[in-house]
Order: structure tokens, then C-alpha cells, then sequence
């Protein structure tokens, strides 16, 4: 990054660092500073409607390198939207002033602009923040965005240098109006053929059986608007075994594969050619973590003891304290499995113990979702659950489920 860094200082002070003289090598690398490029029309058939729609699909040219070395600088790329076509102030959520805004820039980043997908929930809960809409009488039936990319250079700090600006295209949204509460924290998901109980099921409803999430790290604080924070996950994955992350469970389109590991141990195995799925050259306990702020991947070897259960259960108010096996997520050929699962309610008392025995259980954990009685229980928000635990880490997660009236 030092390489980066120095290269973006020499752009920053502009032509005066290029003043050229007559006894200068004529081998020296000339510095080439693009000015735009192209962002192309997002490929819509009428109005998108934010409420009904998950992604938006978008895609632009790659500027002239930013030098004619071997190994060009490659450009952080962000998206920005303006309700009004005007790019005069960015919202600046920090703030508690943001009179005069009129442009919001989204936190994903990109490396290059093919198949970018944006959330549309993120962009319409930014647009009822930039335009305080405080009810749904508010929202316009029909809105047209302006939508432009920005490119630029960043340092080891994420500080920018030289941004330019693609062209600015039009989506025509339908808006709707949202609550404006804390974003759920984003979660990927595992997929793959040594990932629970059904190799690379990545179903929409398949979550506990093909498709696996990262756990939320206790009293981790997720970005607000985002939703973005650390997310982990430590349990066993066979020699060889390949996996990726999915972000939308039965949708293949936004993925995290060996491309996004930074500084791979030599243990981290990138398999199958061009779907650079994910691999462990030796069998045994892993923690991965991926940092949703910039989705990058990190993993390394769990070497704390790790006991084995065969079975767990679940006791609670549910079922007058009694034993309720739990299901172990991991069945598939060479699987050692450390995660388990069981539908609860809204209201239960609940802890997870082994079979008979009082002597080893889990309740409530800090930080987590649901809220500790003064036994130690996790008391379960109300709704419908998928409760899936973690013997490891003692972590666990509730993952919403549908109700049909």
C-alpha cells in the first residue's frame, strides 16, 4: 500500500511534480490522469418499485488507468443518488444539520463496475433520511433519481485522492416510505458442498440446512443506516471442502468467494478455477470473519479445545422445562457439527443443555438478541424464530421467520 500511497501524493500535487526539463530520462513513467468514464442505463422496464424489488443491477467502464505502469492503480469506486439531479452537497448522516443536501453516497465500495448490485432497501431508507419524509403522505408517487459513480484513489487510511465522475443516468423509482430504525445487520451466508445438510442448497428457504449465516458478534455495534459490522463463525470444515457466501439466500448474484480472503494463510485453499470457491487444506476448527463494511474475509485456525455432542436440547417454558432435541445443522459426509437449531416463539424462556444434564448449559449471552431473566434464560422477542446455537462460542442467532395468517 506504501507504493499506492506515494503514487497518490505525486497525483495530489498536480502538474508541478511533472514539470519536465530538458535532461530528464525519457524511460521515467508518465503519471496519466483520467477524467471520466461511463456509467451504462440500468436495464429497467418501467418504474422500479423500491418496496417490491431487492437489487438493482448496474455497470461502467473502466477509466484509462490512472499511470502506464505494469501494474496500474486500480481505482475505489461509489455509487451516489440525488432525488433532485443536483450534486451540490452530500448528506452527511454524522450531522445534525443537512440543510441544502441533495445527494447521499452509498458505503459499498467496488473494484470494478461489472455486475454491481445495490440494495434498494438501503436506497430508499437513505432517501426518507435525505428528504425527511417523517410519513407515508409524504412520498412522492413516482420519483426520478440521478445516479453517477465516483472514482477514485485510496490510501492505506481509505483517504481519497484525484476522484472523477462518471455520467449521471436516470432511474425512475416508485419511493415508498419506511420507518427510519436501525438497519438489520447484514448477514452472507455459507454455501457449499461441505456446508450443512444439503451440498450447495442455496434455496430461498433453505436456511439451516443448505445455507448457513455468519454470527453476530456480541456487543458489536452495526452501522445504523447500514447495517454493516463484523460478523463470525468457528466450527469445522473438512480438508478440501469448498464454500462462498451468498448475501440473499436463493440468489446466486452477489457473492464473497477466495477473491475477498485478505492475506490468506497457506492453509486457505482457492479451488474450483474461475468460482474461486473457498478451501482448507487441513481438517479441523476455523474461525472466519467477514468485516460487512468492506467484505473482506479473514480466516484463522481455532486451536482452543473443542468438545464433540452428539446431542443437544432445548429447555424452556415451551415444554415445562423438560428435553426438546435440537437438529444438528451439520449431517453431510465428514461433517463434525457444532451448530444447531429449533424453531422458538415470541416470549419463550429457553436455554440450550445437554440431554439429562443440568451440568453443562447455555442461556442468554450479552450482546445477542432477546433479552436475560434473572435465571440466566434467553427470553425470546415476539414473532417466530429459527434459533440456531453455536457450542463452541456459546453464540447464538434468531433468524425471523414467515408467519401465514
Amino acid at each position: 500500500m506504501k507504493k499506492i500511497y506515494n503514487l497518490a501524493m505525486v497525483l495530489l500535487v498536480g502538474t508541478m511534480a511533472m514539470t519536465s526539463c530538458e535532461d530528464d530520462n525519457e524511460s521515467n513513467p508518465t503519471l496519466v490522469q483520467p477524467t471520466s468514464f461511463v456509467l451504462n442505463n440500468p436495464v429497467i422496464t418501467g418504474n422500479l418499485d423500491l418496496q417490491k424489488s431487492t437489487t438493482v443491477a448496474l455497470t461502467w467502464s473502466q477509466p484509462r488507468p490512472y499511470n502506464d505502469f505494469d501494474t496500474p492503480v486500480i481505482p475505489t469506486y461509489k455509487v451516489q443518488i440525488s432525488p433532485t439531479g443536483n450534486f451540490n452537497k452530500e448528506y452527511d448522516a454524522n450531522l445534525e444539520d443537512n440543510t441544502g443536501a441533495d445527494f447521499f453516497t452509498l458505503e459499498e465500495t467496488y473494484n470494478s463496475g461489472q455486475n454491481v448490485e445495490l440494495n434498494v432497501e438501503t436506497i430508499d431508507r437513505k432517501l426518507v433520511q435525505l428528504c425527511g419524509w417523517t410519513d407515508a403522505s409524504q412520498v412522492p408517487a413516482n420519483l426520478d433519481l440521478s445516479i453517477r459513480v465516483k472514482a477514485a484513489i485510496q490510501d492505506a487510511g481509505f483517504h481519497e485522492y484525484n476522484p472523477i465522475y462518471s455520467n449521471v443516468v436516470t432511474l425512475k423509482t416508485v419511493p415508498y416510505y419506511i420507518e427510519l430504525k436501525p438497519a438489520s445487520p447484514i448477514l452472507w451466508y455459507f454455501v457449499g458442498d461441505c456446508i450443512g445438510s444439503s451440498s450447495w442448497s442455496n434455496n430461498a428457504d433453505g436456511v439451516g440446512t443448505g445455507l448457513v449465516p455468519m454470527f453476530l458478534v456480541p456487543n458489536e455495534e452495526y452501522d445504523k443506516a447500514t447495517g454493516a459490522g463484523l460478523t463470525s463463525f468457528t466450527g469445522y470444515f473438512p480438508a478440501g471442502g469448498q464454500f462462498k457466501f451468498v448475501l440473499t439466500p436463493g440468489d446466486w448474484k452477489t457473492q464473497l468467494n477466495y477473491t475477498n480472503v485478505k492475506n490468506p494463510e497457506s492453509y486457505v485453499l482457492d479451488l474450483d478455477g474461475d468460482n474461486h470457491n473457498i478451501g482448507l487444506a487441513d481438517a479441523g476448527v476455523y474461525t472466519i470473519k467477514i468485516d460487512t463494511k468492506t467484505n473482506d474475509i479473514t480466516i484463522d485456525k481455532y486451536t482452543a479445545e473443542v468438545n464433540v455432542y452428539p446431542q443437544l436440547c432445548v429447555a424452556g417454558t415451551f415444554n415445562d422445562w423438560s428435553d426438546s432435541d435440537m437438529t444438528p445443522v451439520f449431517t453431510l459426509d465428514g461433517a463434525q457439527n457444532h451448530i444447531w437449531s429449533y424453531v422458538v416463539n415470541g416470549g419463550d424462556k429457553l436455554k440450550v443443555k445437554l440431554p439429562n444434564d443440568w451440568g453443562t448449559n447455555w442461556g442468554y449471552k450479552s450482546g445477542l438478541a432477546g433479552e436475560g431473566d434473572g435465571d440466566g434464560n434467553l427470553v425470546v422477542p415476539d414473532g417466530k424464530y429459527l434459533f440456531l446455537f453455536n457450542d463452541i462460542t456459546g453464540d447464538y442467532m434468531l433468524i425471523e421467520q414467515t408467519v401465514n395468517e
